[in-house]
């Protein structure tokens, strides 16, 4: 994809995005920077904030576990290399802990693929399920949300048993919605 289309792409998440119930309503969202070529959140997340809604963003802990600090615009942003890894953009501010998004209304997560049980394919660290199980201990239930590409919404990815499917996926063309096969 070219920039262009990579913006387009973003503009058009943003959009759909917005569109949601589920955000309309939504207090607070744990969201994330995309890099590279991963579908743009800056646009959803500088919306996010315009609408008066807190953004969790999250910074990446040692162990890959992730803690958690509030977004307030791109200048909120600071670049950390984490070893030999790419550069992400975290939230510069103070940390609030990695339980912080047990408060979220809506999770944002990245992912590679989602299929037709609502199963992400994310891209193998482990943070997000992490996260997804820290909010399942606690009894937490917020709206899952995965940000893709069209052709990212496939008919099947594989999975293990400590998955937790998505509600919904935002593509810049739909969103689908997804009826959990498992809790």
């Amino acid at each position: 994809m070219t920039t262009d289309d990579l913006r387009s792409a973003a503009l058009a998440l943003a959009e759909r995005a917005l569109e949601l119930p589920e955000l309309a309503r939504a207090r607070t969202v744990a969201a994330y920077v995309s890099v590279g070529a991963e579908p743009g959140t800056p646009a959803l997340l500088d919306a996010l904030v315009a609408r008066g809604v807190r953004v969790l963003l999250p910074a990446l802990l040692p162990d890959n576990d992730l803690d958690w600090g509030a977004y307030a615009g791109e200048g909120s942003l600071a670049p950390v290399q984490h070893g030999g890894k790419t550069t992400l953009l975290e939230p510069a501010g103070e940390r609030l802990g990695p339980d912080a998004v047990a408060g979220a209304d809506v999770v944002l997560l990245p992912g590679l693929a989602v299929d037709a049980r609502g199963v992400r394919l994310g891209r193998g660290g482990g943070s997000y399920d992490r996260v997804l199980t820290r909010l399942a201990a606690r009894g937490a239930t917020p709206f899952l949300l995965v940000l893709l590409y069209d052709a990212e919404v496939v008919e099947h990815v594989p999975d293990e048993a400590h998955d937790r499917p998505v509600q919904a996926a935002v593509t810049p063309s739909a969103v689908r919605r997804f009826t959990a096969a498992r809790p």
